[in-house]
């Protein structure tokens, strides 16, 4: 990340005045003079150049919102926990964060509702609401489904105006999904009118794989035929150079990230932390990290990285409990940027993690429910969580055997029920097309099916 332009650390004073300051690879001394000038627990800020907007660095990510207890839901199948969203709304508007990214696809089909609720509760002008039109079955591809779903949006999110408005999951499927969706129904085009009209006030996109897709977008923009105030894209530490390491199909966000800057377009990051696999790292990796900042949590390695860059206007967490929000309220009021030396070093955490067999699982959820009641999602989360902390064990000769043998078996059990682990898995593949890492998922499945039986077995 050291080799671009970083380190224009913008911060926004409390009274509202804007101070930039542009810096070329280590931190300046104008910059450290700034966050000097700016007090212990202020959100760092940044402005976004199509209007203007002061934005948190951190954004929140409303798709893994709390849930109620004991499995309760409402009439309508809606298990989210209102009050718990409420709360943490209130907390992460009190201290600085005003930016809110949600969609039609989040939490079954419930998180805008309940990003609405709460957020209704605030003055309209002090948060941005960020939305998608996430029409990817192709039932949803018409006019008529597509303009349904939009104007849905903004009554669940009790609102007659969206902040910003992006085209979701672009790259899966390839042109034929971006052509179908947007393209051929004059969506795009609706849009981009609706944006004139002052619905819409940034208009962008969510990139997600095919990097045809993400260059024929930026062409268009190129030509005059769409303007893009912003695109969303994944990148973390290991995504920024080993994307394509972890999924031959995705792209590295080092190549996405400066097609972007180069433009001038904002860039609002997601997955900083994986799918939580930077914030739960091998204990060795974790070891290190805290020698460096003792007093720091290994996930604000992940959270100063993907702030670091002058062109982020938001890094987004889904940040499910108050003890994640404080975390990354600590992390970012104020942000200090990782200095070159320390982008070296996670330089290298990335290529020693690297080595870990785990399973890329972001935890998005697009390949469930499983028609056959699998927990995707929590199989690869366990399974990976017990790899990144060495409890993995084949061979039952080993001293530590034993001892491996009953952690993850007994962890397994708790985390995810029987009716819902990967033997039930039966290979049908209806997961495979909505899985933005490309994991070929019912293979894992078996892998990991195949392990949790030999440990069953004692073999």
């Amino acid at each position: 990340m050291a080799k671009f332009d970083r380190r224009v650390f913008l911060k926004l004073a409390g009274a509202g005045s804007a101070v930039m300051l542009a810096g070329c690879g280590r931190t300046s001394d104008s910059e450290s003079e700034a966050r000097d000038q700016q007090k212990t627990g202020e959100m760092t800020y940044r402005m976004n150049g199509s209007t203007g907007d002061r934005v948190s660095v951190l954004g929140y990510g409303m798709m893994r919102l709390p849930t109620l207890e004991g499995g309760k839901e409402d009439a309508e199948g809606n298990n989210i926990d209102q009050e718990a969203v409420n709360r943490l709304v209130d907390h992460a508007l009190e201290h600085g964060v005003n930016y809110f990214d949600t969609s039609p696809a989040y939490c079954k089909g419930f998180s805008e509702r309940a990003t609405g609720i709460a957020l209704a509760r605030h003055p309209r002008e002090s948060y941005f609401i960020a939305t998608k039109l996430s029409n990817f079955s192709p039932a949803t591809w018409s006019r008529e489904k597509s303009l349904e779903m939009y104007e849905k949006s903004f009554k669940e999110l009790q609102t007659d105006y969206i902040d910003y408005l992006l085209l979701h999951g672009i790259g899966m499927g390839g042109m034929e999904s971006l052509n179908g969706r947007y393209i051929d129904n004059g969506i795009l085009d609706h849009l981009i009118g609706e944006r004139e009209k002052g619905r819409v006030r940034n208009l962008g996109f969510s990139y997600h794989g095919d990097v045809e897709v993400f260059d024929y977008l930026l062409r268009l923009h190129d030509e005059g035929k769409v303007k893009w105030d912003f695109a969303q894209i994944q990148m973390n530490y290991i995504d920024w150079k080993h994307a394509k390491q972890i999924n031959k199909r995705n792209t590295d966000a080092e190549y996405l990230y400066n097609e972007l800057d180069r433009r001038g377009i904002g860039v609002v990051v997601m997955e900083p932390l994986l799918g939580g696999r930077l914030a739960s790292v091998p204990n060795n990796i974790m070891a290190m990290m805290k020698q460096r900042r003792p007093d720091d949590s290994v996930a604000s390695w992940a959270f100063r990285y993907a702030g670091t860059p002058d062109r982020i206007l938001t890094v987004l967490s889904g940040m499910t409990y108050m003890e994640h929000l404080e975390d990354n309220l600590k992390t970012y009021s104020p942000l200090q940027p990782v200095t070159d030396e320390e982008d070296a070093f996670l330089e290298k955490m990335a290529t020693l993690m690297l080595e870990f067999p785990t399973v890329p699982c972001t935890d998005c959820k697009y390949c469930m429910p499983c028609p056959y009641g699998v927990d995707i999602p929590t199989v690869f989360a366990h399974y990976n969580q017990c790899i990144n902390e060495g409890r993995i064990e084949t061979d039952n000769r080993s001293p530590e055997y034993a001892k491996v043998r009953r952690e993850f078996l007994i962890g397994y059990d708790r985390s995810v029920p029987k009716l819902r682990q990967a033997s039930h898995c039966i290979g049908c593949g209806t997961c495979l097309p909505h899985c933005p890492q490309d994991i070929r998922i019912p293979d894992r499945l078996h892998k990991i099916d195949e392990y949790v039986e030999s440990l069953r077995r004692n073999s």
